[in-house]
């Protein structure tokens, strides 16, 4: 297992690193189960990323206009996430939402914080049961640790499953706001994020917007299948 450590400033620049770093050093691999299956993957083994200022704006990928290729998150998504992660209010033929775990923890974290102090280390929101792993596509987000120091409310994140070119940004910018929110209602200001995952990736429908955006023609992940393929067709 390999192990990949990210610094990053803000959300724009962990995510462009984490897709830099992936097509570099990733492990390309075919899905057997899951709604993907048969599909491939180009994935870490483990990741930890740092974001220092979280808080800067914008919390969205930077997309030059000249790459002349689609923002991963569209204008006003994040604003529409929110309640997604916030409430229980689920949609038809939905399995679950992140909303229908937090709602309740949301608010028993903010009143311990208040009411009994900051130096504890049970202010820890869990995602998922026992029997979620029966569903077709469990929870990717599993758990929200936090803690408070220097008067600031970090959050310390992991998913089981990541999605780096869609659901990185969307998940991480949604959970920014959410940090913020709780913040405020505890009182204290808003601090880092570290994100962890063992299974962060990229499909292999957007490999070819990653080298896009990357402007990383040849990466090494890839040069032994993907691009080994482009030199034989010419």
């Amino acid at each position: 297992m390999k192990i990949e450590f990210i610094d990053a400033r803000d959300l724009p620049d962990a995510w462009f690193q984490c897709v830099y770093r992936l097509l570099e050093s990733g492990s390309e691999y075919k899905i057997d189960r899951g709604s993907y299956a048969g599909q491939k993957r180009l994935e870490f083994d483990y990741v930890t990323v740092h974001i220092k200022y979280p808080h800067v704006r914008p919390l969205l990928p930077d997309i030059p206009p000249s790459l002349g290729i689609p923002n991963p998150v569209a204008e006003g998504y994040l604003e529409e996430y929110l309640p997604y992660l916030m409430t229980s209010v689920k949609q038809p033929g939905e399995d679950y939402t992140y909303g229908a775990y937090l709602e309740a923890q949301i608010v028993e974290v903010i009143r311990m914080y208040k009411e009994d102090g900051h130096k504890t280390n049970q202010a820890y929101m869990t995602v998922g049961e026992p029997k979620a792993i029966y569903l077709n596509d469990p929870p990717c987000l599993r758990g929200i640790d936090t803690r408070i120091k220097d008067d600031k409310l970090h959050f310390i994140i992991y998913f089981r499953s990541w999605d780096l070119w869609n659901g990185f940004p969307a998940n991480l910018g949604a959970l920014q706001l959410l940090k913020e929110y709780m913040a405020s209602s505890i009182g204290v200001a808003d601090g880092e994020i570290i994100a962890s995952s063992k299974g962060l990736h990229l499909y292999d429908y957007v490999w070819e917007l990653a080298k896009l955006r990357t402007m990383c023609d040849n990466p090494s992940a890839l040069a032994s299948s993907q691009c080994r393929d482009k030199v034989n067709e010419t």
